[in-house]
């Protein structure tokens, strides 16, 4: 495998050139070889260390983003069962698009074997953060569009809830600096399928808006996630409306 270190390859090349100049020059010499191949050995022993060591650092550079997207991705469903399905995608997503990347082939080998070591330092990384305690978000539909309403007139926008029949898919229309979010408002106990997310696209055209999205206390299927980015849809937790910015969204 390219990039993979060969320890037995090290050790016979130092042995092969450093035994001829010890016999050549005496007991330094060995002694010097001798500690050569220590080096090496204790090099290769301690690779795993520094391998997990790395992508602790990778995880936890980006440790207050998995915090929150585990919070959102985990949900308790209606049998009081703990539902981590979009978490443990998210992490796998995270460990391939992330962390293998910025390994690089030097650890190809131990990635390999290390896989479910490296999805345990990323769960440990997450779970380490203490993230502020969540607003409890209404289980009324319509006191939850008026709270993710509220959300986005605190993050700077002018909203407009829509009435509450014939609205087409949209719940809230929202404009900052002249860009215009059609909003549609999800409060779930279970993730989010893609007719939410083609009800968003269809309210983006009759509203007459930039950009359409998905807001959820939950998380969101496969299929709605491909379809949201097949249609150019966001799919956002509610948290994530009070940092959202129209620059950010006209130039994603």
């Amino acid at each position: 495998m390219p990039g993979k270190p060969n320890p037995v390859a090290r050790l016979f090349w130092t042995a092969v050139i450093g035994l001829p100049f010890g016999l050549w020059y005496g007991p330094p010499a060995l002694a010097a070889t001798g500690l050569a191949l220590v080096l090496v050995l204790l090099r290769h022993l301690g690779r795993k260390r520094r391998f997990r060591a790395r992508v602790r650092r990778i995880a936890r550079a980006h440790a207050d983003t998995l915090a929150l997207r585990r919070r959102q991705e985990s949900y308790c469903d209606p049998y009081g069962n703990w539902i981590e399905d979009g978490w443990l995608r998210e992490r796998d997503y995270f460990l391939d698009r992330t962390v293998l990347p910025q390994l690089g082939p030097r650890f190809a080998d131990l990635a390999e074997v290390e896989h479910e070591r490296m999805l345990a330092i990323i769960e440990a990384e997450a779970a380490a953060v203490a993230l502020p305690e969540e607003d409890e978000a209404p289980g009324d539909g319509l006191d939850y569009e008026r709270y993710c309403a509220e959300r986005l007139t605190r993050a700077g926008w002018r909203t407009h809830r829509t009435p509450a029949s014939g609205d087409q898919g949209a719940d809230i229309v929202a404009v900052q600096d002249g860009l215009r979010l059609v909003v549609q408002c999800k409060r779930l106990s279970k993730p989010v399928g893609n007719a939410a997310v083609q009800e968003a696209a269809a309210a983006l055209r009759y509203w007459d808006g930039d950009r359409a999205a998905v807001v959820s206390n939950a998380g969101f299927t496969p299929a709605a996630r491909r379809l949201a980015t097949a249609t150019g849809v966001l799919l956002m937790h509610h948290e994530a409306l009070d940092t959202l910015d129209a620059h950010d969204l006209a130039e994603a």
